[in-house]
């Protein structure tokens, strides 16, 4: 079994729970990245990852196809975020002054 079969398992294995996906999908993903961005001239630590989508970011306004496989990627490591309702609509309540 090689890297790239970790992650779809690591993923199910955590069950969306962020902080399992921090813990166990995050590192064997940053790992395979890691080795892959180190052919491309980027230093195979955690600085080079941090070069890496920096640039990444900033070609994905320039160029839709680079934001969607970021997407993809982005989506690879992390659970989806959903944002909890708020706000008096969701019955939430507004503190009085």
């Amino acid at each position: 079994m090689n890297h790239f079969d970790f992650v779809p398992l690591t993923r199910d294995n955590a069950c969306n729970d962020m902080g399992k996906m921090l813990q166990f999908v995050l590192p064997v993903a940053t790992q395979i990245q890691q080795e892959v961005i180190k052919a491309y001239g980027f230093s195979c630590d955690g600085e080079g990852v941090l070069k890496f989508a920096r640039l990444v970011k900033s070609y994905e306004a320039q160029d839709p196809e680079i934001a969607s496989l970021y997407g993809k990627l982005k989506a690879l490591s992390l659970p989806p975020m959903i944002l909890p309702p708020h706000g008096p609509a969701s019955g939430g309540s507004v503190a009085a002054s």
